[in-house]
């Protein structure tokens, strides 16, 4: 895929700041100045590439992934919604670099700002989560302005960090990625691998997937592998669905993770990793799958996470 292809001029001119050497005061002016007032995007596209913007921290697990484009050259075209919710909307991204055939679609998933409604229930699931300032702690708690945007934040954070977590834990066990590459984040935007076609069309869900035999055994035995990885990390999905797995080319990849529950710091962290099991093995017993047994499941996978 490409761009309307123009040389590349630069993020802008350089302005004064206040902390310059030497100031110019607006009284000396013979006449009115002329202030540049150039935005600072390309010439094409929506804004320039963000990779640079994010620290090491809070971009993705190193190698990167060869179809990442993380040149600074690179522009983000905005494709289009690909789905929206109450907590946030998720956007696809062109991220390429004009002038070559070099780019890759990403999933922009931005929290909303505290003035739009914040997680159902949140408060279960935001037991055990802290940040390191204890007046951000109160602000969280009493839901202030402050505080909802900080609420906002860690939901940001949260799915974040558990994807980089996930993907690493992964590697190390060396199993299938069962989540999307997490990109990197910036604020409330968290950016990630599109599951889907080179074309934009998004892998179907779960629950839109006809399967039987062979086929669902095996996306049955890929979540189950994918369940044990997060419990072997200490963690439940916590709003776990045949709404929020997708399905691309065989490849069963859970999505949507801000409400992810540390089933350790979490006091209600069992009952949601039994919610979690429930919903699955509800939905595979009911396409046919034989021999599901979630009661023996959430046991394994307490098990897994140190837990009885």
């Amino acid at each position: 895929m490409r761009e309307h292809d123009l040389p590349r001029t630069g993020r802008g001119k350089s302005r004064n700041h206040f902390d310059d050497d030497e100031l110019t005061y607006e009284k000396n002016f013979a006449e009115e100045p002329e202030w540049d007032e150039t935005p600072d995007k390309p010439e094409f596209g929506d804004r320039w590439s963000t990779w640079d913007l994010s620290t090491p921290l809070e971009r993705g697990p190193e190698p990167h992934p060869d179809w990442l484009v993380t040149e600074l050259a690179a522009v983000d075209v905005e494709r289009g919604v690909l789905k929206t919710g109450k907590e946030a909307d998720v956007f696809l991204l062109h991220r390429h670099i004009p002038h070559t055939e070099r780019g890759c679609l990403l999933a922009a998933k931005r929290y909303r700002s505290h003035d739009h409604r914040m997680f159902h229930r949140d408060a279960g699931y935001l037991e055990g989560r802290r940040v390191k300032e204890s007046r951000v702690n109160r602000a969280m708690a009493s839901r202030s302005s402050f505080g909802k945007e900080a609420i906002a934040g860690t939901w940001a954070g949260a799915e974040f960090n558990a994807l980089v977590r996930l993907w690493e834990i992964a590697g190390q066990l060396d199993v299938p990625a069962f989540t999307p590459y997490p990109v990197q984040i910036l604020g409330t935007e968290v950016l990630q691998e599109f599951i889907g076609s080179p074309d934009g069309t998004a892998a179907p869900r779960l629950a839109q997937v006809r399967a039987d035999g062979k086929e669902l055994a095996d996306l049955w035995r890929q979540l189950v592998l994918g369940l044990t990885v997060l419990a072997r990390a200490g963690y439940a999905h916590g709003d776990l669905s045949p709404y929020n797995i997708l399905v691309h080319e065989g490849r069963l990849v859970i999505i949507d993770l801000p409400q992810i529950v540390d089933m350790v710091a979490n006091p209600q962290g069992k009952r949601f990793l039994a919610r979690d099991v429930h919903n699955v093995a509800t939905w595979f017993t009911a396409r046919g799958l034989p021999d599901v047994d979630e009661t023996a499941l959430t046991a394994e996978l307490l098990a897994e996470a140190g837990l009885r």
